[in-house]
């Protein structure tokens, strides 16, 4: 079971790799609790209150 990582920068939600595909971040952690996913970035009202402009993943709460 592969854990997923969240940007420290952005809390987009990765499964691998060093580098972050939303914010070209390298600043991750395995400690999130939740998540959304956008699925149209532009009509979210909950994308527009957590500053999110792509569709994906996003954790909630980052931990530590």
């Amino acid at each position: 079971m592969v854990k997923e990582k969240a940007c420290r920068d952005c809390r987009f939600l990765i499964e691998e790799g060093d580098k972050c595909p939303n914010c070209e971040g390298s600043n991750f952690t395995t400690f999130w609790r939740g998540y959304v996913v956008i699925l149209n970035a532009e009509n979210s009202e909950i994308a527009k209150k957590m500053n999110i402009t792509r569709t994906g993943k996003f954790a909630l709460r980052l931990s530590r």
